[in-house]
């Protein structure tokens, strides 16, 4: 958890994942957004498609920020082989951080332990890579959405993920049932979907004890850092 009283802008970066995903993305979009994430000290970098690693990679290099990949994105419905199939082929093709779908359909299905074996091979696959599942909230009910996230906690994936920003994002109240549900554990919690990108609604899950928050318009957000200050929503400044 970040204390928003204490970071600069620049420190502020390694709390967001920066990422361009439309479809119709170019080779321009991916180093116009590359060059963001490096200029805004994100923690990664997450592009349209693993077929861009090799770009990204050029464009990250000599920097700390994570070249990242999604996995089975967004709809999470591929089988556990298809999942740890791109997995392993987007860390071996240089990425550092990789974010699953989860199975949600069989999550709903109260078939947990489908959903157990597909997180753990997902985390197996990925190797020494930072790894993400995400629920996709919007989708699930408050207990649908705990036990996902335990799931994720109990299987040694690093963060658990709201959303893949494609849909609706995540409330308020589905962020701190994950927050809850991970408290005892090293999992983490890492929202997306936050719109427009309206910055106090990323500041607002900073406070709650989100630890990072995906996003296509990172700058935007972290460049709304002092305005939030001013308004009172973070924390005065004090080093």
């Amino acid at each position: 958890m970040v204390d928003l009283a204490t970071v600069t802008s620049w420190e502020l970066g390694k709390c967001f994942d920066q990422s361009v995903l439309p479809k119709n993305t170019t080779e321009e979009d991916i180093r116009e957004g590359a060059r963001l994430a490096v200029k805004y000290n994100c923690a990664a970098f997450y592009s349209s498609s693993p077929y861009w690693t090799s770009v990204v990679l050029e464009e990250l290099e000599g920097t700390d920020v994570l070249p990242a990949a999604a996995i089975a994105f967004p709809f999470g419905s591929a089988t556990s082989l298809v999942k740890v199939k791109e997995a392993e082929e987007a860390a071996s093709l240089g990425c550092r951080a990789l974010d699953m779908v989860m199975n949600i359909g069989a999550l709903k299905s109260g078939r947990s332990d489908d959903v157990r074996r597909e997180c753990r091979e997902f985390r197996d696959a990925a190797g020494d890579a930072l790894t993400k599942v995400i629920l996709e909230t919007c989708f699930l009910t408050d207990d649908e959405i705990r036990r996902g996230s335990e799931i994720v906690a109990e299987e040694g994936i690093d963060y658990v993920k709201t959303s893949s920003g494609q849909f609706e994002g995540p409330s308020m109240e589905h962020v701190l049932i994950m927050l809850d549900a991970v408290s005892e554990t090293p999992t983490k919690v890492k929202v997306a979907g936050v719109k427009f990108p309206r910055p106090q609604n990323a500041y607002a899950f900073l406070l709650a004890g989100v630890d990072l928050i995906g996003t296509r318009d990172a700058p935007t957000i972290i460049d709304a850092l002092d305005q939030m200050r001013q308004i009172g929503l973070v924390p005065a400044y004090r080093g």
